[in-house]
């Protein structure tokens, strides 16, 4: 969600000189404002209201609306775009979507989060902020760092303020890094590659604390799914220009995968379940990927510059002697686009062999999509280590059973571990995201 608002200012880094205050309701006004999902490049556009479970909970917990009397809307945000010096003293005026100036305000899949998470962003960031608080290992920094050292610390690395959209810790779950991996977990049956790092574990914390009493609501098939979507696209992809000989994609089977894939996650989505988490974390993480998207204040104090968030998150890291995930880069390019073609499988883009064939045939339309699909598997393959590409010698290009729509939340099978995610039960490094080799 920042980077949203990050783009509608002058200059994004900007965004870290507002007042913490002031970010936290402007979370509020965001969650009530409404949203769009990402782009993903067909005409005509896919629909844009994200699928919550129930979209009538973003109305059932935001803040009341003030009387026609013109009374004052509750604790405005008060953030003026042209001036952030000036508090305006009522809510922010977001834009109407779509517009060429204003793509609106992008509600990013809680995969977003997760594959950022997974690059150890949030550990290596926590460090920096401990370092500064509690010592001098680090270099004074300009008074612009000062400024993102206090707003990372209060908007983060505290308790949330009472009554805040982002409020997700309480008494029944009191630590914020176990939430979020809870979040993962029902929703991807996946769980970050590293550990939570000892500093921050609490007394009696139990290992994988995050997977106690979720019940069946887990979704274990959901990254051989995935994987095997990724397949079958890729198998089209391959015999899109095939002229001669057989041409083994079947659009249907294409479809029945985007299915699945969309009523397992629709299950955790009933009753509008982690709707709250998923805005909260999501904004949560791109914080740190606009503090990391340029040379912000920040990175450029900590001798950080670079071409890319994953060069300069490796360089951050190197200062407070922590490592990134091996394939952080991946990770990076992988969250805005992963993001975009769930939102869209949620809301049945793809549910019919024809809307299927968008995934992998130049239709005149979708040049646009054809291409993140390919960079898709790309990506997801180098950063896991799925072998989305090669199929074993011997086996048919789809297998003989259609897969369960809904798997039952049993623990899910082994899987090869890659250098950017672990299955459950591998071992897990005590650095940040040292998870991998290459």
């Amino acid at each position: 969600m920042f980077r949203n608002l990050a783009r509608l200012l002058p200059a994004p880094e900007q965004l870290f000189d507002i007042h913490p205050l002031q970010l936290s309701r402007w979370l509020d006004e965001a969650w009530a404002a409404g949203s769009t999902v990402p782009d993903i490049g067909i005409d005509p556009p896919s629909p844009s209201t994200p699928a919550l479970g129930d979209p009538g909970i973003i109305a059932a917990i935001d803040l009341p609306l003030p009387s026609p009397t013109g009374a004052p809307f509750p604790v405005p945000s008060g953030i003026t775009t042209g001036s952030i010096d000036t508090f305006s003293g009522v809510p922010f005026p977001f834009p109407a979507p779509p517009s060429p100036s204003a793509p609106g305000l992008i509600a990013d899949h809680l995969i977003y989060a997760y594959l950022l998470e997974c690059t150890g962003v949030v550990e290596i960031m926590a460090e920096v902020v401990r370092r500064f608080a509690v010592g001098e290992t680090l270099n004074p920094v300009s008074l612009a760092s000062t400024r993102w050292l206090r707003t990372t610390e209060e908007l983060f690395f505290r308790e949330p303020p009472l009554y805040s959209i982002q409020g997700i810790v309480s008494e029944m779950r009191p630590d914020q890094r176990v939430n979020r991996r809870n979040a993962y977990w029902r929703m991807f049956g996946l769980e970050p590659p590293h550990a939570i790092p000892s500093r921050w574990t609490r007394p009696g914390m139990t290992p994988e604390v995050w997977k106690q009493d979720v019940g069946g609501g887990v979704n274990s098939g959901f990254r051989e799914k995935w994987t095997e979507l990724l397949r079958q696209v890729w198998l089209g992809i391959e015999n899109a220009n095939n002229g001669v000989g057989p041409n083994a994609t079947d659009r249907e089977y294409v479809a029945f995968l985007c299915t699945a894939l969309r009523d397992m996650l629709a299950m955790r989505r009933r009753g509008a379940m982690l709707a709250r988490e998923e805005f909260a974390y999501v904004s949560y993480l791109s914080y740190f990927h606009t503090t990391l998207d340029s040379d912000t204040p920040i990175v450029i104090d900590l001798d950080a510059r670079g071409p890319a968030p994953a060069e300069r998150l490796e360089k951050i890291a190197a200062k407070v002697g922590m490592t990134p995930a091996a394939r952080s880069r991946e990770l990076f390019d992988l969250a805005d686009l992963m993001s975009g073609l769930l939102r869209a499988i949620e809301l049945n883009v793809f549910s019919t062999g024809a809307q299927a064939e968008l995934l992998y045939l130049n239709l005149g339309t979708n040049a646009a999509l054809l291409q993140d699909m390919n960079r898709i598997i790309d990506l997801w393959q180098s950063a896991t280590g799925d072998r989305v590409k090669d199929r074993p010698s011997g086996t048919r290009p789809q297998p003989v059973r259609l897969p369960n729509p809904a798997s039952p939340g049993v623990p899910p099978s082994p899987l090869t571990a890659g250098p950017g995610i672990v299955p459950s039960g591998a071992p897990a490094p005590a650095l940040a995201a040292q998870n991998g080799q290459g």
